[in-house]
């Protein structure tokens, strides 16, 4: 139940990053420190969170590439003025679709586990 609720949160960090860069280019990114800033902090608490999901829902779910993301929140939080903008707006770009689309993936398998378990998970 723990990770479901984890996943939740992550996809609603996922898809405000998204809503807030769609249709945007790398240049009306870097230049809206607002908007950087708004993202960077959703990356980070996506990766604070993996580190709150179960070692064996990671194993079960190795698509994700889970490690790497929690890499990029230490960077950012450890790091924050040396960070990239670059590298953040490719993951954005590039990787953050992918990574929603795993989370709602993973999302519907649990509303399955609930509906085949009627909403038990202990069953």
């Amino acid at each position: 139940m723990r990770d479901k609720v984890i996943i939740d949160k992550m996809l609603r960090y996922t898809d405000k990053i998204c809503a807030y860069c769609e249709g945007m280019s790398y240049e009306e990114f870097r230049v809206n420190d607002m908007l950087v800033e708004a993202c960077v902090f959703n990356l980070g608490q996506i990766g604070e969170l993996t580190a709150r999901l179960g070692q064996s829902f990671k194993q079960e779910n190795a698509q994700v590439a889970w490690a790497q993301i929690y890499g990029l929140r230490n960077r950012i939080v450890h790091d924050y003025e040396g960070v990239n903008l670059r590298l953040i707006w490719e993951i954005i770009a590039d990787d953050m679709p992918e990574l929603r689309n795993s989370l709602i993936c993973i999302k519907k398998h649990f509303a399955k586990m609930d509906h085949d378990t009627g909403g038990c998970p202990h069953l």
